[in-house]
């Protein structure tokens, strides 16, 4: 199940977002090697103080399983201060249409491999379903991400496959980053859906079991 939690609602969420914030230390300090701030176990940044929106995927039983940011391109973000270089001195976005996308990881430990709702590739889906679905309620037409190679070639065997590419690949540490444009809309979404097997209301609690093609 997704929840978005941003600014208005985070009161009524504070342990989602605390096991939210145990996720992205668990993936990105601990397993891929990232040099992230992580104080008592949970990794948080500056642009989490920005007021972004968090899509975040929980299993049957409740636990965060999966994540990802939202944050508007009108002031700060990380592909205009911290990811500038990927622009080839081009200026960034600024749009409030415009959304960059980050912080996107899934629970390895928790997920499976296959296509049951608890797989990689489901909670991936979910997850890209609810952000494009809150984007396009929210008036969004477009986001803006920096991924690497490999999570490029899954968005593009998923259905989600990037329109544009912003600048220019660059190595970045161990990886090559670019900075990729999805646009928000029914048609992406319905490519997820089609790929993963998802036709139920993923912002709802009780869920009919995942269709298989």
């Amino acid at each position: 199940m997704i929840t978005i939690v941003d600014s208005l609602n985070a009161h009524e969420h504070s342990d989602l977002l605390l096991e939210m914030f145990r996720l992205r230390a668990r993936v990105f300090c601990d397993r891929l090697g990232w040099e992230v701030d992580v104080d008592d176990g949970m990794e948080r940044d500056v642009f989490d103080d920005l007021d972004p929106a968090h899509v975040i995927s929980t299993d049957d039983a409740g636990r965060v399983v999966g994540c990802m940011r939202l944050l508007q391109t009108t002031g700060p973000h990380m592909l205009s201060d911290v990811f500038s270089c990927l622009l080839d001195g081009e200026p960034p976005i600024r749009s409030a249409r415009v959304w960059e996308a980050t912080r996107f990881c899934v629970d390895m430990n928790l997920a499976t491999r296959g296509t049951a709702r608890n797989s990689i590739s489901y909670i991936t889906s979910e997850v890209m379903i609810g952000a494009f679905e809150y984007g396009m309620s929210a008036g969004i037409t477009d986001a803006v991400a920096v991924i690497d190679p490999v999570m490029n070639r899954v968005m593009k065997r998923s259905g989600n496959a990037p329109y544009d590419y912003l600048g220019s690949p660059h190595p970045m540490g161990k990886v090559t980053a670019l900075a990729a444009l999805m646009d928000c809309s029914e048609q992406r979404i319905a490519q997820i859906r089609e790929f993963s097997g998802i036709h139920h209301d993923v912002f709802e609690a009780t869920v009919p079991e995942l269709s298989v093609h």
